[in-house]
């Protein structure tokens, strides 16, 4: 990724913020057929031994498990190196909003937005009480706070198992963190104002407004 030195980010703490508040991932895959890219929402966690860890699950059906076949329930895949992208708010930003084109003309339009990328090692997972530990962990995250959250253990157990059947855990142990965080931060303050009020006038939200004009990084 083209990395100036003031769009990096380097605070771990900041890029584990944006994987965290947008979870679903581009994962990035190197195999025998080519690159392969996959699409699914990704959970953060810390092993016991303090390895960050992102866990996920793809249809068992999806050849990418393949290339981690092995051996018993739990198939290892430690060559198999992959990033996971997590993408932030990003918003297009328009010349109008910059007080220079009201005194001299001389600007365009650029996009702002916020990435992560996750390097690491890639496993694969296909044992129930692993699968049940993970769609338990994902559920209870996306169903907090509403009315009458859903939980796994109201669809019957039969029906579940087979539904476990259907799917394979996927395991990306973090390695590096590469984090990009492109928002008018070298332009002046009462331009970066104006992406702020011209954002908020295309109906984004002041966080992500604040994001996308450099005032915050999450």
């Amino acid at each position: 990724m083209y990395q100036p030195r003031h769009f990096a980010m380097t605070d771990e703490d900041a890029m584990m913020a944006v994987v965290r508040a947008y979870p679903f991932a581009t994962l990035v895959t190197d195999g025998d057929q080519g690159v392969c890219i996959d699409h699914l929402p990704l959970m953060v966690e810390q092993t016991s031994q303090g390895a960050l860890v992102l866990r996920g699950h793809i249809a068992r059906a999806n050849a990418l498990w393949r290339l981690g076949e092995g051996e018993g329930e739990r198939a290892d895949a430690a060559a198999i190196e992959a990033v996971a992208i997590f993408h932030g708010p990003d918003a297009y930003i328009s010349p109008g909003w910059y007080p220079d084109k009201h005194r001299h003309g001389r600007v365009v339009p650029t996009w702002n937005y916020q990435v992560v990328h996750a390097h690491g090692r890639l496993a694969f997972q296909r044992e129930s009480d692993w699968l049940t530990s993970h769609l338990t962990s994902l559920v209870d995250r996306f169903e907090a706070g509403r009315e009458a959250p859903w939980a796994v253990d109201d669809a019957p157990e039969d029906y579940l198992e087979g539904m476990r059947r259907g799917i394979v855990g996927v395991e990306l142990e973090v390695t590096r963190l590469v984090g990009k965080h492109k928002a008018s931060q070298h332009k002046p303050q009462e331009e970066r104002e104006g992406i702020r009020e011209g954002l908020r006038g295309d109906g984004r939200s002041a966080c992500d407004a604040a994001v996308l004009c450099g005032d915050q990084q999450r």
